[in-house]
C-alpha cells in the first residue's frame, strides 16, 4: 500500500519555566485537552522546587536548561524543537491554554509568521502597579521607535511560523526576549497579527520572577541596543544632534567676543566646543556608514527568512481545508 501523505501542521507547545509547581502541572494538562496532538515542552531553568517533576508527570517533555533566564530559555527552545507551528506560553496559569486554537486559526487563515495574544486586564489587580505603569510607557516608547505593529509588546503568549521561529537570532538573555521577537518581526515586516484575551491572576502562594526596576532597566537597554543595531542613523544622529547643540551653544559667545575685541578667550572652552563640534561630525558619518551595513544585514536576514522552508503550513496558502494538529517530532529528549 502507498504511503499515505499527512499534510496537518505539526504543533509543539513550548513552555518556559522557573519555579512554577504549583501551576505548571494544571497548565500542562489544559494544553494536552486543548491541542491533544500537540507536543508539550517544558524547559526547566534551574527551578528549585518540583516544577520539572510536576511537569512530567502531566505528561510534557522536560528539558533542563542551566543558563539563568527566560531568553537563554527560548533560545534553546527554538534550536532545539522542530514543529510547523509553536506555541508559547508561560507556566504560572496566567494565559488560557483554551485560547490557543483561536490563535493559530488566526496564524493559519491570516498567513501570519507570528500572532501575539494582547493581555486584556493588565491592570493592578493582575500584577503590580509597577508592572502596568511599566507595560504602557514600553509600548508607547516601541511605537515611537520601531511602529504600531503592536500594542502589548512584553506578552509571552505568541504564536510562530516555522520561518520566524528558525530565523530568529535570540540575542537577549532576560525578560527583554519578547521585545526582541516584536523588534524582529517589524525590521523585516513580517505579517504578524494580535487578539486580544482575557490574562489572568496568578494563584496564591505563586509570584512573578519580575523585578520591577532591575528588569526594567535590562528592557530599556535592550530598546537602545536594538535602535543602534536596526536604525543607526537615529541612534548616532541622536549624539550628533547633541554635541553640535552644546558645541555652539559654547562657541557663539566666544566667536562674538572675538569679533568684538579680535582675542580668543577662555582657550579651555574652545578647544572643549572644537571637539564637540568634530564628535558631532564623526557621530554622523558613523551613523551613516552604519545605517548602510544595518540594510545589508536587514536584506540578508529577509533572504534567509526566505531560504527556511515554511513547512506544513506553507502548502495550504492557497486552501480553505482546516488544521488537525499533529505532534512534534521535536530533537529535545526527556531529562533524566
Amino acid at each position: 500500500m502507498p504511503h499515505e501523505v499527512r499534510n496537518e501542521p505539526v504543533i509543539a507547545v513550548l513552555l518556559p519555566c522557573y519555579n512554577e509547581e504549583l501551576t505548571i502541572g494544571e497548565v500542562v494538562r489544559r494544553f494536552r485537552e486543548t491541542l491533544p496532538a500537540a507536543a508539550i515542552y517544558v524547559y526547566d531553568n534551574n527551578s528549585k522546587d518540583l516544577t520539572a517533576l510536576k511537569a512530567r508527570a502531566a505528561g510534557a517533555v522536560v528539558v533542563r536548561e542551566p543558563r539563568q533566564g527566560k531568553g537563554n530559555v527560548v533560545r534553546r527552545m527554538f534550536a532545539d524543537i522542530e514543529a510547523d507551528i509553536y506555541v508559547m506560553a508561560d507556566g504560572d496559569g496566567t494565559y488560557a491554554p483554551e485560547d490557543a486554537p483561536q490563535l493559530i486559526n488566526t496564524l493559519l487563515t491570516e498567513h501570519c509568521d507570528m500572532v501575539v495574544g494582547t493581555r486584556r486586564g493588565v491592570t493592578d489587580d493582575a500584577g503590580r502597579s509597577g508592572h502596568a505603569f511599566g507595560n504602557r510607557i514600553f509600548n508607547r516608547l516601541y511605537k515611537g521607535l520601531f511602529g504600531a505593529d503592536f500594542t502589548d509588546i512584553f506578552s509571552g503568549y505568541r504564536v510562530f511560523s516555522r520561518r520566524f521561529v528558525k530565523s530568529f537570532p535570540a540575542v537577549s538573555g532576560g525578560f527583554e526576549i519578547e521585545t526582541e521577537m516584536s523588534v524582529h518581526a517589524s525590521q523585516l515586516k513580517l505579517p504578524v497579527n494580535e487578539m486580544a484575551l482575557d490574562y489572568g491572576r496568578r494563584p496564591e502562594g505563586s509570584s512573578s520572577k519580575l523585578s520591577t526596576f532591575r528588569d526594567g532597566a535590562r528592557i530599556l537597554w535592550m530598546f537602545a541596543m536594538l535602535v543602534k543595531e536596526t536604525q543607526p542613523q537615529r541612534f548616532f544622529g541622536t549624539f550628533a544632534l547633541f554635541f553640535l547643540a552644546a558645541s555652539i551653544g559654547l562657541m557663539i559667545p566666544l566667536l562674538v567676543e572675538f569679533a568684538e575685541t579680535g582675542l580668543v578667550p577662555r582657550m579651555p572652552t574652545w578647544v572643549l566646543s572644537v571637539g564637540l563640534l568634530l564628535s558631532s561630525m564623526l557621530a554622523m558619518v558613523t551613523g551613516l556608514i552604519l545605517d548602510s551595513v544595518s540594510r545589508g544585514r536587514a536584506e540578508q536576514k529577509r533572504i534567509f527568512y526566505l531560504s527556511i522552508p515554511a513547512g506544513r503550513i506553507g502548502r495550504r496558502a492557497g486552501g480553505n481545508e482546516q488544521a488537525s494538529p499533529k505532534t512534534a517530532p521535536g530533537k529535545a529528549s526527556r531529562a533524566a
